[in-house]
């Protein structure tokens, strides 16, 4: 199911010209409106469901509502982030709730470099990453 935003908590990231969802959204889809002040999807159908909006929105605003393999039938999800890790809240139809935290990133953003490995290798070849000029496929551990 596509994201969407709650109205009543939106508050349009305090009268920015980009809201949080705006600059995280993967696929362009949330958009402030100018004269409400509020953020919503603007194309639900194309929304990946990818759970960036909600993790990032300040104001617990924006919703997704799982799929029932991830979330069981009239149950919600609720991610809330923090500075090291992600709290994933799953209340049930019954009103239990399960709470599962995972770490995040802590490479600075831009500091990551996946090329560091690739030190003379000609990245502009034709070959993969692991192939060498003599088509030998090297096997990393």
């Amino acid at each position: 199911m596509p994201s969407f935003v709650i109205t009543e908590k939106c508050d349009g990231c305090k009268g920015g010209d980009k809201t949080a969802c705006m600059y995280i959204c993967p696929n362009d889809l949330m958009v402030l409106d100018a004269n409400e002040m509020k953020a919503y999807n603007q194309e639900p159908d194309a929304c990946w469901e990818c759970y960036s909006c909600v993790k990032i929105c300040p104001q617990g605003a924006i919703e997704v509502r799982g799929y029932s393999d991830f979330v069981p039938l009239g149950g919600s999800v609720v991610p809330m982030r923090s500075s090291d890790s992600i709290m994933w809240t799953i209340k049930f139809r019954n009103g239990t709730l399960k709470r599962f935290k995972f770490p995040i990133r802590t490479t600075a953003e831009g500091a990551a470099n996946e090329y560091l490995d690739a030190k003379g290798k000609d990245l502009d070849s034709e070959l993969l990453f692991t192939e060498e000029a003599d088509g030998v496929t090297l096997r990393t551990p």
